[in-house]
């Protein structure tokens, strides 16, 4: 069967995936070219969960924001279709639910996410999804004085870091405030903490790490034999510890009908288009882009907006994806504030400061989402 109608004369357009990319292309569209395309979202989730500050949830701070997802999709003028990928046809421009309907395409855009897989086993394995369930018990042991020591451990091939520094940061501060010995030490593959923010930053997080008497081992390969002990090389150093804390591997989606590289990620080009298969976009975290954050999942489905609604034939000039990573670091205390420009073909530039340097200052720095989530929090506080 063929799922939903479209208006005669618009471009049909199929988003995949119900989080931050998808939304974000979702509202670019509906600004660019909402009288030239007819949006479809699949999507199995009901909610948007603000996952970036899904960190704060085992410190007791409150639950990351939801939003029902529908109203989102409806303010964006698109359609909203409960169900999971199976398969994508390029021949036919049509693609394949696992609920069984097929839903013809003029462009598509892949938006599916990573899929996080625990890189050690003996460690607690960070997943945003669901941290408080896999935290909140070794915070309520380092508050009742049963654990006091902790290894935070990124592996070489991890794409975005920062999530560990803030679990780091808050867990000593939580300890320090409840008069806990607790030794704390973050090793990292990074030559130096979050190298990728450039030099002055990372020397602003390590002087935050030393404050909060973190101490860091960078440019290490970690093992973990086993859950109270880590192995680091080189020089072969073993350290003794409670608990192990690690952020996961990422994988790309299991698709079929689209070529993918070895590690499941998606090849795209500067306009997110998918080579070789046609109208086929993706953007976020299911690309081959290395670093995986919700800011450049906003920024790609942006540049992917952007080639769609001009072959829709609106007046939009595409411009090529050209990643500005932002982050916001939390802490125990002030957040700190990270840019990194890394345009191809440009000479990298960076920014730090312990005062919001984007607007809003959000965890997601996205074009349209953002202000629209900002909205959106603004007016429910009004009316309660």
């Amino acid at each position: 069967m063929t799922a939903g109608t479209s208006q005669p004369g618009r471009l049909r357009v199929i988003i995949v995936g119900g989080g931050v990319a998808g939304l974000e292309a979702a509202l670019a569209l509906a600004d660019l070219a909402p009288d030239r395309t007819d949006v479809t979202m699949i999507a199995p989730n009901t909610e948007f969960v603000y996952r970036p500050m899904a960190v704060r949830e085992p410190f007791a701070y409150g639950a990351a924001r939801r939003y029902p997802l529908a109203p989102i999709v409806r303010d964006a003028g698109a359609r909203l279709l409960r169900g999971e990928l199976d398969r994508i046809d390029p021949a036919r421009n049509a693609v394949h639910t696992k609920q069984e309907e097929q839903i013809e395409y003029d462009a598509i855009l892949l938006t599916l996410g990573a899929k996080v897989v625990p890189r050690y086993a003996h460690a607690l394995t960070i997943d945003d999804s669901r941290l408080d369930e896999t935290l909140h018990g070794l915070i309520q042991d380092v508050e009742g004085g049963y654990v006091h020591s902790l290894a935070f451990v990124s592996s070489a091939s991890i794409a975005w870091p920062l999530p560990l520094y803030e679990l780091a940061l808050m867990t000593a501060g939580r300890a320090y405030d409840m008069e806990i010995d607790l030794a704390v030490t973050v090793i990292t593959a990074e030559p130096a903490p979050l190298a990728v923010f450039g030099a002055a930053a990372s020397s602003a997080v390590a002087e935050r790490l030393r404050t909060a008497r973190i101490e860091t081992i960078a440019s290490a390969a970690a093992e973990v034999p086993s859950g109270r002990e880590v192995l680091i090389r080189p020089g072969d150093r073993r350290l003794q510890v409670d608990r192990v804390i690690a952020l996961p591997e990422l994988t790309g989606p299991a698709l079929h009908g689209i070529p993918l590289r070895e590690d499941g990620f998606i090849p795209v080009d500067v306009h997110g288009q998918v080579p070789g298969v046609g109208p086929v976009y993706a953007a976020g975290d299911a690309t081959d882009f290395p670093v995986k954050q919700g800011g450049i999942a906003s920024q790609q489905a942006d540049a992917a907006a952007e080639a769609i609604a001009a072959s829709a034939g609106a007046p939009v000039t595409p411009r090529p994806f050209e990643p500005v990573v932002r982050g916001m670091l939390l802490t125990d205390g002030k957040p700190l504030y990270l840019i990194a420009r890394l345009a191809a073909g440009q000479e990298p530039s960076f920014e730090v400061s312990d005062e919001p340097i984007w607007s809003p200052p959000a965890k997601i720095a996205a074009k349209y989402l953002a202000p629209y989530l900002e909205e959106r929090d603004r007016d429910s506080a009004t009316a309660q």
